[in-house]
């Protein structure tokens, strides 16, 4: 069944790069943007992450909450939010299962070959815990600005 707007985000739980727990039901009051990326240190996936940096200040000015997920472990998340300078947590997913809960893991292509691996995929949650907007297989370049535009 594919998840839809106005949907109950499904709960998790997921380590950051420092060890902490982050929760969704620990953010219930907040909106959170929730962002899934297949790798960190990539050209897409660092664009984008940039671009969530720079418009970083305005998420906050909105009282919502920026989250990347992807299942790199600690220590690339910690080199990759060091050296861009990333503000927010990046979530450790390992084995995908959170990016499977949202429909955001599944078999890829890339010169030929197959394999299993994070969509770029973002969710916008209310502060009810219900989905609000769902982008699909997003372009890094421009993403963050119809994101922050589609926040009221």
């Amino acid at each position: 069944m594919a998840l839809k707007i106005g949907d109950p985000a499904p709960d998790f739980s997921l380590s950051d790069a420092n060890g902490n727990l982050v929760s969704l039901a620990d953010l219930k009051g907040q909106r959170v943007v929730l962002y899934f990326y297949p790798r960190d240190n990539t050209p897409g996936c660092t664009k984008e992450a940039c671009a969530f940096r720079d418009a970083y200040d305005d998420f906050q000015g909105k009282n919502v909450v920026v989250l990347g997920v992807s299942t790199d472990d600690a220590k690339s998340h910690e080199k990759f939010a060091t050296k861009f300078n990333l503000p927010f947590p990046l979530l450790i997913d390992e084995g995908g299962k959170v990016a499977e809960a949202y429909e955001s893991y599944g078999l890829k292509k890339f010169m030929g070959k197959e394999y299993m691996g994070i969509t770029r995929n973002t969710f916008v949650i209310g502060a009810d815990g219900a989905i609000e907007r769902i982008y699909k297989k997003v372009k890094p370049e421009t993403h963050v600005e119809q994101v922050l535009a589609d926040i009221a």
